[in-house]
């Protein structure tokens, strides 16, 4: 079994960073509350430069997070993309990027995880979150060529939340009034430290 699939793909070695984090620039991680997480994003429709340097601006700050995947509008861009670097159950590392993205989740076979999620907008919290173990997302790459990506256990999650955010959906959205907020509680209380080590992050990545 590969220990490393880019776009879907198995691929040999692969480095620590995505090649395209080299490139890119820290951008602001927008937070709960910010009307661009909250409504769904306009599809991709011009590929070229542009989006590409988003793509390598929004690897560099999800690993400056220390997250598994990123979506445009969580560095308050509104469109439909996401970046991720996510092991599965496995252990399996899955890499990169997929434009305007569709859900698929089996109906056959399926089981709910009700189990541990975070998202870089909601800083500290923590939270258990039911979702299907297996998923599959169609859509396309930055140069508008077709994508699938299938997941498993965590990646299928990490697929799920990120699509989530390009539908303009948060995982506190899934959560009860009482559950909500106790992961904001969480965010007050861990807000601060999680902003020092994203700032630590940044500096290591460009040292």
């Amino acid at each position: 079994m590969p220990r490393v699939f880019v776009q879907g793909s198995p691929a040999g070695y692969y480095p620590r960073y995505a090649p395209e984090a080299g490139r890119g620039a820290v951008r602001r991680i927008t937070e709960v509350g910010e009307e661009v997480l909250h409504r769904p994003c306009r599809d991709v429709t011009e590929f070229g430069p542009d989006l590409a340097a988003l793509i390598d601006d929004m690897f560099r700050t999800m690993y400056v997070a220390e997250g598994a995947g990123l979506a445009a509008n969580q560095v308050g861009v509104d469109l439909r993309l996401f970046v991720y670097d996510c092991p599965d159950d496995a252990g399996v590392r899955h890499v990169g990027h997929i434009v305007n993205p569709v859900l698929e989740t089996p109906t056959h076979e399926r089981r709910l995880l009700d189990e541990g999620e975070g998202c870089l907008s909601v800083p500290g919290a923590v939270m258990a979150v039911p979702r299907p173990d297996r998923a599959v997302v169609r859509g396309q790459d930055r140069d508008g060529r077709p994508v699938v990506v299938e997941g498993t256990g965590y990646f299928a999650r990490c697929l799920a939340h990120e699509t989530d955010h390009t539908n303009g959906a948060i995982y506190l959205d899934r959560l009860s009034k009482r559950e909500k907020r106790d992961a904001l509680r969480q965010m007050a209380d861990r807000r601060d430290e999680v902003y020092a080590r994203r700032a630590a992050n940044a500096e290591a990545l460009s040292a």
